[in-house]
């Protein structure tokens, strides 16, 4: 293996376990998860949790502090989220009356997960 690809395998399980802990917070909060890593031409969604009506457009950051994770979510990885969201929310039966929100969870060293609610707001 290469340099560089040691690099990106190494981010990839990163990711990878980042999203794992990210799920599992969620889930001690009582949202199931119902996608992982939902990819469309668009993009992709790291997690969509949902509770009762209540569906979580979720991304998932691990950066060494949670000021470096919000820095880390962009415009452009905004929209793309957004356009993702759409697709899957379009398929969903009961549409009408899901309510979405679109929230990050910054996966930090040797702490728990942290559940950051409204990290951008989507369309209206």
């Amino acid at each position: 293996m290469t340099d560089a690809s040691t690099r990106r395998f190494k981010a990839y399980r990163r990711g990878h376990r980042g999203e794992w802990l990210a799920a599992l917070a969620l889930m001690a909060k009582g949202f199931r998860i119902v996608e992982r890593r939902y990819r469309t031409k668009l993009g992709e969604i790291d997690l969509i949790a949902r509770r009762g009506d209540l569906v979580l457009i979720v991304e998932v950051k691990a950066r060494p502090t949670l000021m470096a994770a919000m820095e880390a979510l962009g415009r452009e990885s905004e929209r793309r989220i957004e356009g993702c969201a759409d697709l899957w929310l379009s398929r969903q039966s009961d549409y009408g009356r899901l309510s979405v929100r679109f929230d990050m969870v910054a996966v930090l060293p040797w702490r728990w997960p942290v559940h950051v609610q409204n990290a951008f707001y989507g369309r209206n």
